[in-house]
């Protein structure tokens, strides 16, 4: 500040009487910052009243120069216009004055005259102007029609006039005799005006006009509606077949981005929907499809708003997957969407034919980007539980224009699974190395899977990959060697990492998961529908769709068993040994270990391990179901060294049992233990949480004796609830029924039916009643029950009775014609299993031979149907016929087949068709896969479908289905009948108990071992049935037998023969001196097959 003086500052004022004694310190920094804060708010406002003057002084002045210039257009272009034709001088002075002072509400009248004298002028117009300001003059005239265009678009003032500028002047024809100057050609020139409107607007206003001038369509078509309709698309495709033929690369990607991100990124209107996209793909213009994915293909990709939080998910997975096609973000001018994806779809529906193999390629990669804007509508299988947004919200939220998101995604799913993209993939697995496409089809696959509900089943483009077998080969080695590099130059396969539970990266996890989902996912298809002749390799005929050798499945099976075990790990990490803050640190600082995903992941990460845990484990089990049906792999291959599950202690998975052991969501521990918490237990610890999801999901990694141990323990536990603990002194909840001895079946069925008997779990005492009515000697401790159970089903099985029928290899499954034997035949096979189950929670081996695809039945998750695989247990000629068929070269029509069965029931054929209208349906080389696969289908699962639900419904009843999942069906038949294995004589006697006056070392005792020792098999099994009522040895060994085997004395008196008393497991032998007598005397009684009378 400046006084006036004579002083040019100002100077301080100093106070010679010193600072306030009274004012305190923080006072007066308070008052001088007060102080300082007004004096900066006073300057603000100084200089925000200046710069508010400046403009408005700017605007004023603006204005009254706008008027003066229009007054002089005015004067000098209407004193023109009254002649017939305006000069190009007077044309080239009024151009950039109209251009100055142009307000669309002022001004349009004065646009459209000049518009029709410069377009009756325009050749004089142009070549009077200097080559330097033809480029200024025309593209800011231009640039005032589209202003112009885009500000009456929504009203009804004519465009004609503005729309025939635009037509001529920017057509290469208009610029033929015009001489731009020195390094200027025309197609230079127009170039430039081009660059110049299209950023100022030009696609934009036409996609206004568009909306706004045509009206909507009834149905899709690439004829323009009207000739407005045609004039807009004209010009906005001139400009891009333009640009197509320029040299300049940077020219045409810009033109194709600017009418990507106008028209194909946008929601649709129902004029882009109806006839922009069809015209673009049909029309008369041929779209530059090969540019505008090489345009695209350098743009980049931005998380669309319109994603779910799953599609977030998904793309993240699928992106992070491959690090070679990231691209920067900062230099793209639109966003990546899920109306761009529909577009590109749209237009290479036409094009993908016409495209050589490392084009489609290039696609590929393009469209893996796009794909991952695919809008999840109410569906994602990462979904474990209810669905967060239902088809309704979705709707809801974008409605908005004419397209929906759900729309937009069933219509990118009819085109993904289009022709077109079927011959593309196969243009590339044909003609390029595997180097070239794996990735792309890789994301694509595991995008389409995450997305849509069955897409095995629906998506043709999944199981030609599914069926591809050096694809599969190739996506297998890939998901192997796929690896992390430490500082010190090493590197681990991350299939490795994952095994053997060691945390990860989430880029490392985004890297494996996708991989092995999708690999996951294709081969379990691809496994449903391979023969046992193909996949163990017995067929000779070529082209098998088998990608692996059985040596490789050998290993595969260990390296997935080991994933599954893994992911288990990753899901419980307290379940480990912790790792030091400070050994964390040195492992992440040499590579080894990166910043590790928590245990608090997000639950959408944890819905990604929970679909890669349910793939992974479900291919598991089937390959471990062809080996169990056919071993392929080495005894105690599937076993693991890392599960230690101890049945030698307590643990809470025997604890309310009913709540907790069932396959359930994979998940956290709080998600697996969520049944306990509705119960007054205590939960589960991370142990058992962990050893119950392998229980229920990979059970044979687990040994089959430890299976048979938490088997028993659940049973005790369960028994327990419902019998107590005083039921064997007589106190407690028990059934008492009499039993004739020669109607056993039919008083069975009466007096344990569930009217009668609804809870069979308690304990079981049985009277039996002789062929003369009178009651057999022997009081039931269980004994005469179990005699009684066992005789039981023995008849209840018979094929005889007619309920159950032999296979060819004499084995038992429900005989389909049993409907005509009884009307309420479903409560026979209720009543059957009801037995059958209890004789399991009794322990009791009942020797009855099940076919093994029956035992797969009761063992399938809610009678899920077998496949054809299982008919050669229960049919090997038809299994065999059905092969023959499938591989038959000649013309099927002529061997006479239809869709038709006949069945002879009771010597009566009966036809029954396969599918509606069977009868009239030839069987021809077309349909013979559908007619094998229904044929099997008849035969093992619609045929006996009642007898089986009823069956696993009684057994259900008494013990829980659930536990015997654990086992396969050749374990189940085990359970049920024993192990066919010798008798171990020498463990019976380390677990024979002996009363009386007999001691192990007692010479009676010692003439008994070694006259038992000579018995044939055959005769020990009768001694061993004699004694505890089964011919076959515990499964657990003698050690488990309870009561333990025990021989008591039954005096000197040698003339009488030796008795038993089954329940408890007793044998009474006599003093016999020699063992010439005590061999007869054994033999007889074993070999009399009376019941309870001999003693």
């Amino acid at each position: 500040m400046y006084s006036f003086n004579g002083e040019f500052r100002q100077r301080p004022v100093q106070s010679l009487r010193g600072a306030s004694r009274n004012e305190k310190k923080e006072s007066l920094i308070q008052r001088a910052q007060e102080e300082r804060r007004k004096r900066e708010e006073n300057r603000l406002q100084i200089a925000s009243a200046t710069k508010i003057q400046s403009v408005f002084r700017g605007y004023k002045a603006r204005k009254a120069l706008w008027a003066t210039v229009r007054a002089e257009f005015d004067g000098r272009f209407q004193s023109k216009g009254s002649q017939s034709v305006v000069d190009a001088a007077t044309l080239q002075w009024c151009v950039p004055k109209l251009c100055l002072f142009f307000r669309e509400d002022l001004d349009s009248q004065r646009l459209i005259s000049l518009c029709q004298c410069v377009i009756k002028q325009k050749d004089d117009y142009l070549n009077s102007l200097q080559p330097k300001s033809i480029y200024l003059q025309m593209s800011s005239l231009l640039s005032v029609v589209v202003r112009y265009l885009n500000s009456i678009a929504d009203s009804n003032a004519p465009i004609a006039i503005p729309m025939r500028m635009l037509e001529i002047f920017l057509s290469p024809s208009t610029y033929s005799s015009v001489h731009p100057g020195q390094g200027m050609d025309t197609h230079k020139l127009l170039s430039r005006l081009l660059r110049s409107l299209v950023n100022a607007g030009y696609f934009r206003c036409l996609r206004k006009l568009l909306s706004s001038r045509v009206p909507p369509s009834l149905e899709e078509s690439a004829v323009p509606p009207t000739p407005v309709a045609e004039s807009i698309f004209d010009l906005i495709m001139s400009p891009v077949s333009f640009a197509v033929s320029m040299s300049d690369k940077l020219f045409r990607q810009d033109i194709l981005r600017k009418v990507t991100s106008s028209f194909l990124c946008e929601q649709y209107s129902e004029q882009i929907a109806l006839f922009l996209l069809p015209a673009m793909a049909y029309g008369k213009y041929p779209f530059p499809f090969v540019e505008l994915i090489q345009s695209l293909i350098q743009g980049t990709t931005v998380t669309s708003k319109h994603s779910s939080t799953d599609v977030e998910m998904a793309s993240s997975s699928a992106s992070a997957l491959f690090h070679n096609n990231t691209v920067d973000v900062s230099s793209s001018g639109f966003e990546d969407t899920p109306w761009l994806l529909a577009s590109v779809l749209t237009l290479a529906n036409k094009e993908l034919g016409n495209l050589n193999a490392s084009t489609c390629a290039m696609y590929l990669k393009l469209l893996q980007r796009l794909l991952q804007q695919l809008p999840s509508v109410g569906y994602s299988p990462l979904v474990s539980g209810d669905i967060s947004d239902s088809e309704e919200e979705m709707e809801e939220v974008h409605e908005t224009g004419f397209m929906s998101l759900k729309s937009v995604r069933l219509e990118c799913l009819r085109l993904i699974d289009s022709e077109a993209h079927l011959k593309c993939i196969y243009n590339c697995l044909m003609n390029l190395p595997a180097s070239d496409y794996i990735e792309s089809l890789v994301s694509i696959a595991y995008c389409l899977l995450v997305h849509q509900k069955m897409a095995m089943h629906k998506i043709r483009l999944l199981y030609v990959l599914a069926f591809n077998p050096p694809f599969m080969r190739n996506l297998w080695e890939m998901c192997c060697t796929v690896s992390v590099s430490a500082v010190t130059g090493s590197s681990t396969p991350l299939l490795n990492m994952l095994a053997n539970g060691v945390p990860m990266s989430r880029d490392n996890i985004e890297r494996i998961v996708p991989l092995l989902t999708t690999f996951c996912c294709l081969f379990n298809h691809s496994l449903l529908t391979l023969h046992d002749g193909d996949f163990y390799g017995d067929s000779d005929v070529s082209g098998s769709s088998m990608p692996f050798s059985l040596d490789e499945v050998v290993l595969m099976c260990q390296s997935l068993r080991d994933t599954c075990l893994g992911i288990i790990e990753l899901a419980h990490p307290d379940s480990r040994v912790a790792i030091s803050n400070d050994y964390r640190e040195a492992l992440k600082k040499t590579g080894a270990l990166g910043n590790t995903s928590s245990s608090e992941d997000s639950p959408e990460h944890t819905k990604q391990w929970a679909y890669l845990f349910k793939v992974t484990s479900t291919l598991v089990r089937q390959l471990h179901s062809r080996d169990s049906r056919r071993p392929f792999c080495p005894p105690g291959h599937w076993l693991s060294s890392h599960v230690n599950i101890r049945t030698d202690r307590p643990s809470q998975i025997y604890s309310a049992q009913n709540a907790i052991f069932a396959r359930r969501d994979f998940g956290t521990l709080s998600a697996l233990t969520k049944a306990n918490m509705d119960t007054d237990s205590p939960p589960l610890a991370n142990r058992d949480v962990r050893n119950l999801v392998i229980l229920t999901e990979l059970p044979f990694v687990v040994s089959f004796f430890d299976r048979v141990k938490i088997l028993q323990n659940l049973i005790i536990v369960d028994k327990q609830e419902h019998q107590g603990d005083l039921t064997n002194f007589g106190i407690g909840p028990f059934i008492s029924i009499n039993i004739r001895r020669n109607f056993i079946y039919e008083d069975a069925f009466e007096k344990l039916s569930p009217e009668n008997e609804p809870n069979l779990k308690k304990k079981m005492r049985v009277s039996l009643l002789n062929a003369a009515g009178l009651d057999e000697a022997g009081i039931d401790g269980g004994g005469i029950f179990r005699e009684f159970l066992s005789e039981l089903l023995k008849t209840g099985f018979d094929p005889n009775r007619g309920f159950f029928k032999y296979t060819a290899d004499r084995t038992l499954y429900p005989n389909p014609e049993a409907g005509l034997i009884v009307d309420n035949f479903t409560s026979h096979y209720y009543f059957l299993g009801r037995m059958l189950g209890k004789a399991l929670m009794e322990n009791l081996l009942v020797e009855i031979p099940f076919a093994s695809f029956f035992l797969s039945k009761i063992l399938s998750p809610s009678n899920a149907n077998l496949d054809i695989h299982h008919l050669q247990s229960l049919d090997p000629l038809i299994y065999k016929n059905l092969l023959f068929l499938k591989h038959y070269d000649g013309d099927v029509s002529d061997l006479g087949l239809d869709f038709t069965v006949v069945n002879s029931e009771f010597g009566d054929t009966k036809v029954e068709e396969l599918k509606p209208g069977g009868r009239n349906i030839q069987v021809t080389h077309a349909n013979k896969i559908e007619y094998i696969h229904l044929m099997a289908d008849y035969r093992i699962n619609k045929q006996i479908r009642p007898h089986c639900n009823a069956f696993r419904r009684g057994m259900n009843d008494v013990i829980q289905l659930e536990w015997l999942q654990m086992f396969n069906s050749g374990e189940l038949q085990v359970l049920i009948s024993g192990a066919s294995v010798p008798i171990d004589l020498l463990d019976l006697r380390q677990n024979t108990k002996y009363s009386g006056e007999y001691s192990d070392t007692h010479p009676v005792i010692e003439t008994f071992w070694t006259v038992v020792n000579e018995f044939t098999d055959q005769q020990k099994r009768q001694l061993l049935k004699f004694v505890t009522s089964c011919s076959r040895p515990p499964l657990l060994g003698f050690k488990d037998l309870f009561p333990a085997f025990c021989i008591h004395s039954a005096g000197s008196e040698v003339d009488r023969l030796p008795t038993a008393s089954t329940c408890m497991n007793l044998l009474k032998l006599p003093a016999f001196q020699d063992a010439h007598t005590m061999k007869s005397k054994l033999l007889y009684a074993i070999e009399s097959g009376a019941g309870f009378e001999l003693s």
